[in-house]
């Protein structure tokens, strides 16, 4: 019997990238990387030799989506701001001007509440230890859902800004 236990689910966690050509493993492992890499360090999470994952980290840089940094050894790292510009590009492509202003409303009446909930005007200025032990886990769930709404407001209202060619915030 073959193991086939992983087409129907998440690929095994110790190879995630086994169906995939040295391309899309390379850009899966830049993706995955929580710091800068040297092309080695990548091609060993993506299996493959050192001067092939260099030649992808060449294309993606060129990309914008990889930025290289120069030294002995150079230093590859995921170009966060390429996923934001992408992120925006695709909220505005999706949607109408319209859906992405009820949404930059929605979240921003989100975080309004939030902030008249905890009395603060940020996650980071709501002080977890003043609440009981039982109310912790709530808490820190509200401040992750507070923050989330922040950031997706941002995409939201650029992405809205991008579809009408304005600056203009649609908030206050």
């Amino acid at each position: 019997m073959t193991d086939d236990t992983h087409r129907d689910g998440p690929p095994p966690f110790d190879r995630p990238f086994d169906d995939e050509d040295t391309k899309q493993r390379v850009y899966g492992a830049i993706l995955h990387a929580r710091e800068p890499m040297t092309a080695a360090e990548i091609a060993e999470r993506a299996d493959c030799s050192t001067e092939s994952a260099r030649t992808h980290l060449a294309f993606y840089a060129d990309l914008g989506i990889v930025i290289h940094h120069d030294g002995r050894p150079a230093r590859y790292e995921r170009n966060d701001d390429y996923f934001k510009w992408r992120r925006v590009n695709k909220l505005a492509h999706d949607h109408t001007v319209e859906e992405l202003q009820a949404r930059v409303s929605e979240l921003t009446n989100q975080i309004e509440s939030y902030r008249d909930e905890y009395d603060a005007d940020s996650p980071a200025d709501v002080n977890v230890l003043a609440y009981d032990a039982e109310a912790v886990d709530d808490v820190y769930a509200d401040l992750g859902a507070w923050a989330t709404a922040i950031e997706e407001r941002r995409f939201h209202e650029r992405a809205r800004q991008k579809a009408t060619g304005s600056t203009a915030p649609s908030h206050s």
